[in-house]
């Protein structure tokens, strides 16, 4: 048996997860999401990133970004390392793609924050 604390919503549920026989069972949810939740942390686990790339703006040196959707949880510190060799040399607006498909996934790298003509 496993336990997780789900977090698709504010309950924060402690789950027991076990797998019996090929079939996932799920107790300790309040809502029907936990289900889905557990069932997905058991056979492949996603998250979505936020993190930082540098910039070539002297005084804007970094700038907030996230992954478009989630990713594989397995590909996170890959997609990290990755992203410390991008620097954004031209202005963005909030939303802009920074970096398509990254490491070949379906998933793009977006700006969550703007930066203006000459930074």
């Amino acid at each position: 048996m496993k336990e997780l604390l789900c977090i698709v919503c504010p309950n924060g549920c402690r789950l027991q997860v076990e797998n019996r026989m090929g079939t996932i069972v799920v107790t300790g949810n309040q809502c029907k999401r936990g289900i889905g939740f557990a069932q997905a942390e058991l056979t492949n686990p996603t998250r979505t990133v936020t993190t930082t790339v540098r910039t070539s703006f002297p005084g804007i040196p970094a700038l907030p970004v996230r992954t478009s959707r989630e990713i594989p949880k397995g590909k996170i510190r890959e997609l990290v390392d990755f992203l410390k060799t991008v620097t954004v040399t031209r202005p963005l607006n909030c939303g802009d793609v920074v970096v398509e498909k990254a490491l070949g996934l379906d998933c793009n790298i977006i700006a969550t924050d703007h930066i203006l003509e000459g930074g």
